[in-house]
């Protein structure tokens, strides 16, 4: 896969030495050549130095053949725009922006463009949005039984209410993350684009339910 990442702050970098050791093809975006320090000489991606949402900076990033495009720098606008033009000019399908104002970010969720708008944002979040690779572990219970998990869920979900993803893993959904912050579904809460699911769950059944949350609903495949 190869991703595009715009900003070379603490962030950007760090998503970009993770995901060239994952064993992918990276290029960095900065308009401040010197920010391309903080990657190291043993980096083998691209340093482009630009603006993120310049067509010809895009293209010299090989945006053309980009899998995701991640907006990780220090102003909101420049990750909105350049996300956007990711996703609506170039056809990049998976794309996240760094968002600081949290009341921005709703909106931009409304667009299509997953954000991430917290304090306690890390590189790593990124990363599980632009490549999910199966359920993280977060809790297991003393007994080894019950485990609690963050699961990838398919986006043929989105729209349709919490109930309906529990009916059919069989799971309980303990909480999700919307926005960067923790909301304890109630009956009527629907599964948004961008949200992170955490299950609960046994762990003879844990790898079943993962998969039915995986797919496409019965029916919409």
């Amino acid at each position: 896969m190869h991703f595009v990442i715009m900003g070379c702050g603490r962030v950007g970098s760090t998503l970009a030495l993770t995901v060239e050791a994952r064993g992918h093809s990276v290029a960095v975006v900065d308009q401040d050549a010197d920010a391309f320090r903080r990657l190291g000489p043993a980096f083998e991606g691209r340093r482009v130095t630009g603006v993120g949402f310049d067509h010809d900076t895009l293209v010299e990033a090989g945006i053309h053949e980009a899998d995701a495009f991640a907006a990780v720098s220090s102003g909101d606008n420049s990750n909105i725009i350049a996300a956007r033009v990711a996703r609506e000019k170039f056809g990049v399908q998976t794309v996240v922006a760094r968002i600081y104002d949290p009341g921005r970010a709703e909106v931009y969720e409304r667009l299509g463009i997953p954000t991430i708008a917290t304090v306690r944002w890390t590189a790593d979040q990124v990363l599980r949005r632009l490549v999910p690779e199966g359920a993280v572990s977060e809790f297991r219970d003393a007994s080894g039984k019950v485990v609690l998990l963050e699961t990838p869920v398919h986006p043929d979900w989105v729209g349709r209410p919490l109930r309906e993803l529990e009916t059919a893993a069989g799971v309980r959904i303990a909480f999700i993350t919307r926005l960067g912050t923790g909301l304890v579904p109630t009956r009527g809460t629907v599964h948004q684009e961008g949200d992170l699911v955490h299950v609960v769950v046994e762990d003879e059944r844990s790898q079943r339910a993962v998969q039915v949350l995986a797919t496409a609903p019965a029916g919409d495949a």
